[in-house]
């Protein structure tokens, strides 16, 4: 087997082992699912009937915006996973092994891409049940699809430089609050942009949350992409690759090397 080969299986390995945790620990489904669930329905029954989506009903509007929301902080169990393995001195046994040693960012990373696809499945579900429904045609919803699992993995790299950057499991999951958060609020993912005040509107036009809704919204709903769709992918992948760098350059310097 090439030295490639190798690296894919040690991926594959390190990834079942990260999908093996959650059924040993099934309250980390909770982030997937019931935090999820509970945002739709907040805003869909609580502040939905104060927000004006002109063009749309709320519904529709609110559910790309979610799904974005969704994938920003689907990577959350990588950063604990990996602020645990630090923590309890697994990464220096990792190091004794012959196995890739890109394969305990890989794997970690390649198994969010499961959970995202659970993720999705269960938002799209209840987004249904609440109103929503697509207005495109299969090929569009596909590419929407495909889009949310790319920004998912993308963001999942973000997590991996937190949890490599934290000192602890806890401060990880802070981290990740801190920097997703306010980006996912200050975008168009629940109310038009046009409504907020004209400098936090400057903000919200211009940073990668925002694009990657237009660009679900286009793809789900039929509305103007624009440069949005290809915004998306080429913020998806300026992500990948530079926490992708700090991920590694962090993980040299946590284990010494």
């Amino acid at each position: 087997m090439s030295g490639l080969g190798y690296a894919l299986s040690d991926t594959v390995v390190l990834a079942k082992r990260s999908l093996l945790r959650i059924p040993r620990q099934p309250d980390l489904l909770l982030g997937f699912t019931v935090q999820p669930v509970m945002f739709v329905l907040l805003f869909v029954y609580v502040f939905g009937g104060a927000i004006q989506t002109p063009g749309f009903d709320y519904e529709d509007f609110l559910i790309p915006g979610i799904l974005v929301q969704s994938m920003a902080f689907g990577g959350f169990v990588t950063a604990l996973g990996l602020a645990e393995d630090l923590k309890k001195g697994l990464i220096d046994r990792f190091r004794s092994l012959p196995m890739s040693r890109a394969a305990v960012l890989t794997g970690r990373t390649t198994a969010d891409i499961a959970t995202n696809v659970i993720q999705v499945a269960i938002m799209l579900l209840v987004g249904l049940a609440v109103g929503f429904r697509f207005q495109t045609g299969v090929p569009d919803v596909i590419a929407g699809i495909a889009l949310l699992l790319l920004l998912g993995y993308a963001f999942s790299w973000v997590f991996a430089f937190l949890g490599l950057a934290a000192s602890s499991p806890e401060a990880s999951n802070a981290y990740g609050f801190i920097v997703i958060l306010p980006l996912t609020f200050a975008s168009s993912a629940f109310v038009p942009v046009e409504t907020m005040p004209s400098w936090l509107q400057t903000f919200a036009e211009v940073q990668p949350v925002t694009t990657m809704v237009d660009a679900t919204r286009a793809l789900f709903l039929g509305t103007p992409a624009g440069n949005d769709v290809w915004g998306a992918v080429v913020w998806a992948f300026a992500i990948i690759l530079v926490f992708g760098w700090l991920s590694v350059w962090r993980y040299r310097r946590a284990v010494g090397r």
